[in-house]
C-alpha cells in the first residue's frame, strides 16, 4: 500500500490553529463600517474576502461567486491558510472591525464567535452539503469488519464541532478519545456485532482542515479499538479520491458534496464506492460577524 504521507509535509505546520480569543470586554465604538450604510464597506476592507488554502475546495467555490456576482467587480479573495483567516477573524471581533471571511460549518468558530453567513441568492457555494464516506473497490471483501463500522459511521455536526472544539486546548488525537468516551452509546451502535481483529493494517486518507481532522481522528481511534492498525494521512483533496480510486488507500470521511468536491467525484465515481453520507447540513460561504449590517452578498458594492 503506497505510503501517502510525503503528499502532506509541506501542509502539516500551516494548520495548527493560530487563533485569538473570543473578545474583549470592551468594544470599539460603532462606525459606519458596521452600521447601516455599507457604501465605504469595500474601501474599508480593500475590497478582499478573506479565504484560506487555494487548494481548498472553499477557495474554488469563492473564486466562481467573484465571477458570478457582477457586484463583486474589483473584488479580489485573499488565499493563505486557515489558521491565518481564523487569525483576521479573531483580530476584527476583538476590535468590532469589518471583515468578511469564507467559511463553513460544521466549525468551532460558529461556538466562539457571533457569526452569520451572507445570503447567496446565485447560489454559487451550494447551499447545504453532506459529507459523505468513500471506499476502495474491493473492501468489503478484503476487511469486512472495517467496512461495516464505515458503513454504520453518521454523526451530527455538533458532534464534530465538540471535538472541533476540544482540539483547541488539546489535539485531534485526545479531543476524539474524550468524543468516544462521552458518546460511547452512539460508537457502540457502529461497532455492534463487529469482530476485532489482530493488527490489520487500513489506511484513511482525508483533507487536512479541521472538519476531516475531526471525523478521520473518531474514526482511528474506533478502528484501533477494534484492533486495526491505523494510518491516517491528509492530503489534498485531489489526491483523496485519486488515492482511493487507485486502491492507494482503503478509505475517506472527508468529501463534501454534492457541490465542494462535485468535480472529484464525478471524475472518480466509477472507481470508488460510495457508503453515502456520515454528516449531514453542512455549509460553505461568505461569513461575517453579526454587528456587521450586510445580510446578502448581492449587498457589496463594486469597486469604483
Amino acid at each position: 500500500m503506497l505510503n501517502l504521507k510525503s503528499f502532506s509535509i509541506a501542509l502539516g505546520l500551516s494548520f495548527s490553529l493560530l487563533v485569538t480569543g473570543c473578545g474583549n470586554e470592551e468594544e470599539s465604538q460603532d462606525n459606519g463600517n458596521v452600521g447601516e450604510d455599507t457604501t465605504n464597506l469595500g474601501e474599508d476592507l480593500e475590497y478582499t474576502i478573506t479565504g484560506i488554502e487555494p487548494g481548498a475546495g472553499t477557495t474554488t467555490l469563492a473564486r466562481n461567486t467573484l465571477k458570478e456576482y457582477k457586484n463583486l467587480e474589483g473584488w479580489k479573495l485573499l488565499e493563505g491558510s486557515t489558521a491565518g483567516m481564523l487569525t483576521e477573524l479573531g483580530e476584527a471581533i476583538d476590535n468590532k472591525e469589518p471583515i468578511i471571511v469564507t467559511g463553513w460549518t460544521p466549525h468551532w468558530k460558529f461556538a466562539s464567535y457571533d457569526l452569520k453567513f451572507l445570503k447567496d441568492p446565485k447560489g454559487t457555494f451550494g447551499g447545504t452539503e453532506n459529507i459523505n464516506t468513500i471506499t476502495r473497490k474491493g473492501l468489503k471483501e478484503d476487511m469486512p469488519n472495517a467496512y461495516k463500522i464505515l458503513d454504520r459511521f453518521h454523526w451530527k455536526p455538533e458532534d464534530m464541532q465538540a471535538v472541533m472544539l476540544d482540539a483547541r486546548d488539546s489535539s485531534f488525537e485526545d479531543a476524539a478519545s474524550n468524543w468516544i468516551e462521552e458518546n460511547q452509546d452512539k460508537v457502540d451502535k457502529w461497532t455492534e456485532g463487529v469482530e476485532k481483529v489482530d493488527g490489520k493494517a487500513i489506511e484513511l486518507v482525508s483533507t487536512p482542515w479541521d472538519t476531516e481532522r475531526s471525523s478521520g481522528n473518531v474514526m482511528k481511534a474506533v478502528l484501533e479499538q477494534q484492533g486495526y492498525d491505523v494510518t491516517l494521512t491528509p492530503v489534498d483533496p485531489a489526491i483523496m479520491f485519486q488515492a482511493v480510486a487507485n486502491a492507494e488507500a482503503d478509505a475517506s470521511l472527508a468529501p463534501w458534496l454534492p457541490v465542494t468536491h462535485g468535480s472529484f467525484y464525478e471524475k472518480y465515481q466509477e472507481d470508488i464506492v460510495d457508503l453515502g453520507e456520515n454528516l449531514t447540513g453542512a455549509k460553505i460561504g461568505m461569513v461575517v460577524p453579526q454587528y456587521m449590517k450586510i445580510d446578502s452578498i448581492e449587498d457589496l458594492k463594486p469597486k469604483e
